[in-house]
């Protein structure tokens, strides 16, 4: 089966314009050539309805291929070929070099940049001009002559007078190709972006949809989680309660605040707001997550680590709206810490190349199944069985917001040669943040670790697994 999935139709649907087209140009030459003179140009005519003929025999041959789905790239180049010989039988009765049935070897051009874009353009061109040369120089060199039932006076047979017209013919084809090629790469990558558009409208207007009811649920839900944790955290301090009664009031607090953070990004994913871009010391961001993290019960009990790496004392300045970039990078470390194991390390780098800005976060779970790869940012999409796959879309949500300052994410297993930020190892995984860098503002504002905590909703030296994340 040909990769390309809209060949087979293009194929189709050439072939029929084919078929209609042969129709037309047997008519044309029965009208031109036989009405009232059937026996005038006998052996023209036998040339003539030769060709359209095998071009007839062709087409139902390139109709039971297509039937069968195989190799159809080959037989899309084997019809622009097969055009341009038949083109040339055409040329070689209608006056050789001066005949204008030369303007048929373009329309192949056209035909071969439809079907497989630049490259059939490039390859109808080439058999065009060989066998137009090729013909040129038989009818030069003396190799053939005119047909015996044409005058010989349309011909031209010295070189002297073939040079001119072959070399403007050769040139009109190669014109018509390049133009064809290129309006066709343009027409590729138009219709592939305005595909990629329509999914992701399509994909907002669900995620719309998702999101007027996520927000009214999570009103409903918040408030009486707010109950249940400040009961519980009442009932903790109750005399007479046993060492279980306590260890059962813990999972009930460290469950409804996990339930509290799947809320909150469903509140981010529902009520998104346009970001406020701006010059960002990224690097001091960075640190301020691994902070957090750090402080977090799983991350600084030896369960996983967060590390930083990049630069300590000078800041590095790139455009992002500063507090959103921050749920982008604790969204990612969160997948990481969830992603990996007891005793690993989640690494988050910053680096600077050229005018470009990266941040990444490198963990060391299980990678990226290349079936999940296309799907691991859309909304409620999780291959855990805890989490509802909400925090990687609010990800792509902010990136996605960013993109018109020149923001992108991308991802990557760890086992991809390459990779820069991934950890040791053939296991983990890496996702990259890249932003344009930004010009040093001439002052900035502070912001404490608390301030930035706040800004999360997350309070300091709470379980870092108990903002479950869901991807």
């Amino acid at each position: 089966m040909d990769s390309d999935d809209r060949l087979p139709n293009r194929l189709a649907w050439v072939t029929g314009l084919r078929l209609g087209f042969l129709a037309l140009l047997l008519g044309s030459t029965a009208f031109v050539h036989l009405r009232g003179a059937l026996n005038r140009y006998p052996q023209s005519q036998t040339i003539v309805l030769g060709s359209i003929g095998a071009a007839f025999a062709l087409a139902a041959i390139y109709a039971t291929l297509l039937r069968r789905k195989r190799h159809l790239r080959r037989v899309a180049e084997a019809q622009v070929v097969l055009d341009q010989l038949t083109w040339t039988a055409i040329v070689y009765v209608t006056g050789g070099a001066t005949s204008g049935a030369t303007s048929f070897y373009g329309l192949t051009c056209l035909v071969g940049a439809v079907l497989i874009g630049l490259r059939g353009a490039a390859i109808a061109a080439i058999a065009g001009i060989g066998a137009f040369a090729t013909l040129c120089a038989s009818f030069g060199f003396g190799w053939i002559a005119p047909p015996a039932d044409q005058r010989g006076g349309n011909y031209i047979l010295d070189w002297d007078g073939i040079v001119y017209p072959l070399g403007v013919n050769a040139l009109g084809i190669v014109v018509v190709a390049l133009l064809a090629g290129y309006l066709a790469e343009r027409l590729r990558r138009t219709g592939g972006a305005l595909l990629e558009a329509n999914e992701r409208a399509a994909s907002a207007e669900r995620l719309a949809m998702l999101g007027r009811i996520a927000a009214g649920l999570a009103h409903e839900i918040r408030n009486p989680l707010g109950s249940i944790r400040g009961s519980i955290e009442l009932l903790r301090e109750a005399p007479g309660l046993t060492e279980e009664d306590r260890r059962l009031c813990d999972i009930i607090q460290r469950e409804a605040g996990r339930l509290n953070h799947l809320v909150t990004d469903m509140m981010d994913l529902a009520r998104p707001r346009q970001p406020e871009p701006e010059a960002v010391d990224v690097a001091a961001l960075a640190r301020d997550v691994v902070e957090l993290a750090s402080r977090s019960e799983r991350s600084g009990a030896g369960d996983v680590e967060v590390t930083y790496e990049g630069p300590l004392g000078s800041p590095v300045w790139a455009t992002c709206d500063p507090s959103q970039m921050k749920q982008v990078l604790w969204n990612l470390v969160r997948n990481g810490v969830q992603a990996s194991g007891a005793g690993s390390t989640v690494r988050v780098s910053v680096r600077e190349e050229d005018s470009r800005v990266f941040m990444a976060v490198s963990d060391r779970g299980p990678g990226i199944a290349p079936s999940s790869k296309e799907k691991i940012f859309d909304a409620f999409f999780t291959t855990r069985s805890q989490g509802a796959g909400i925090g990687l879309a609010v990800v792509r949500r902010i990136i996605d917001d960013h993109a018109r300052v020149g923001a992108t994410i991308d991802v990557r297993n760890a086992s991809e040669n390459g990779a820069s930020g991934d950890v040791d190892g053939g296991s983990g995984a890496t996702f990259e943040v890249g932003l344009a860098r930004a010009p040093s503002p001439a002052r900035r504002t502070a912001t404490s670790a608390t301030d930035f905590a706040s800004d999360l909703g997350v309070t300091p030296g709470e379980n870092a697994r108990s903002r479950e994340t869901e991807n």
